[in-house]
């Protein structure tokens, strides 16, 4: 038995996630859409800092909670110029 063809709002996921880097915002889409876009992103192994930011600025809140129950965060590493101009001490601070 044949599959039946794939549904033109398959293809045109699939294709979003093929291209995420070009996309720059979201919150146009409904939002199952953005939930499935979502899964299959985390599914192709293409969920970077950049494409975790654009899902997160989209509001949804059910990829928020998929977001929060599978503990992804944000990696904030502060970077300490290695270069000063003026010089670095520590004294300066305060």
């Amino acid at each position: 038995m044949r599959n039946p063809p794939p549904s033109l709002l398959s293809l045109t996921v699939n294709a979003a996630v093929l291209n995420l880097s070009r996309i720059n915002d979201l919150s146009h889409l409904p939002d199952h859409i953005v939930l499935d876009l979502f899964a299959r992103t985390l599914k192709a192994g293409k969920l970077n800092e950049r494409v975790l930011r654009l899902f997160m600025a989209s509001g949804n809140e059910e990829v928020l909670s998929v977001i929060d129950a599978l503990k992804i965060k944000i990696d904030v590493t502060p970077i300490i110029p290695t270069r000063c101009h003026e010089g670095f001490r520590m004294n300066d601070i305060d």
